[in-house]
């Protein structure tokens, strides 16, 4: 059971400070305490956790990787104590800074769309977006939310489900004019098979040949960062590309792009979710506030 002298989140605000401003004299001009004050209370909260949280040095201080996971979590905690102390007094109305990091396709097709309209609704929220495909530490970017496609991998996020897609093999008519349209899967094998340069969970396109599923490997000229990136070298007709069919539907109604081999899609589905931070079963209002927004908004089909 914790002591009831012990000022934890007292601490954590000190120990933030010193990182930030990037020493101990530094934070105890802030609080306006002695440099000794600082030290010694940095080194009670070591000495409680266990733990080196800095190295020290005559100049400097720097953190530790407990270090960096403790004051990560702190700047969380702190940041919900205020948004708890602003809440009660007004009727904890949604606030505060939000940030969002969502893949590409999805935040240029879903989440930027929708921005007025949640701005509209929640004025006292203040969003700080980042799309990437890249898969980030959501603690370490210190995301409150983040987007992903694909399996969920098992970890203390929480997730909730805002949809799923098919996956699609596509190319331009100008280059199937040029290079043909293939009529089997090993007919895949000529062709310049873009895909990304970065780690996904599964690599290459899953395709049924002859009743049996076989994963076709990328071999193309190109590899690219984002989802977006690779629908644009699709339209220029380089090569063939596998996209979510949410993102490459429009061009395929406008005759941009056309499907390929649709016969052997096996009608595998990538999930999208909206991953979180919850501990303790709380979640700040602003979180819960564009979780549920989402939810309701968002639409595949």
């Amino acid at each position: 059971m914790a002591r009831l002298d012990v000022n934890r989140s007292g601490e954590m605000d000190v120990f933030v400070r010193v990182v930030e401003l990037g020493g101990f004299s530094a934070a105890a001009r802030a609080f306006r305490m002695t440099p000794s004050a600082v030290s010694k209370l940095v080194g009670r909260l070591e000495s409680r956790l266990a733990v080196r949280l800095l190295n020290r040095s005559t100049r400097q201080v720097q953190l530790t990787p407990e270090g960096c996971v403790f004051y990560e979590r702190s700047v969380r905690v702190l940041a919900d104590l205020e948004e708890a102390e602003r809440g009660a007094a007004t009727n904890d109305a949604p606030r505060g800074r939000l940030c969002v990091n969502a893949n590409v396709a999805f935040g240029d097709r879903f989440l930027l769309p929708l921005v007025p309209e949640f701005l509209n609704k929640y004025p006292d929220i203040t969003l700080d977006i980042v799309l990437t495909d890249e898969v980030v530490d959501i603690l370490g970017k210190r995301a409150d939310v983040a987007v992903r496609a694909g399996p969920l991998k098992s970890s203390s996020l929480l997730a909730r489900k805002l949809g799923e897609t098919r996956m699609v093999i596509v190319g331009a008519p100008a280059y199937l004019e040029r290079h043909g349209m293939p009529t089997q899967v090993t007919g895949l094998e000529q062709h310049n098979r873009l895909g990304f340069n970065y780690a996904r969970a599964m690599e290459g396109w899953p395709l049924l040949d002859q009743g049996q599923t076989r994963n076709m490997a990328t071999n193309g000229n190109a590899q690219v960062s984002d989802g977006e990136a690779l629908l644009r070298l699709v339209l220029a007709g380089l090569g063939l590309a596998r996209l979510a069919a949410f993102q490459v539907k429009d061009d395929i109604a406008a005759g941009r792009l056309l499907p390929v081999l649709e016969e052997c899609n096996p009608g595998d589905v990538e999930e999208v979710h909206a991953v979180f931070l919850g501990q303790g079963g709380y979640l700040p209002s602003r979180v819960r506030a564009l979780l549920d927004f989402l939810v309701e908004k968002v639409r595949f089909d």
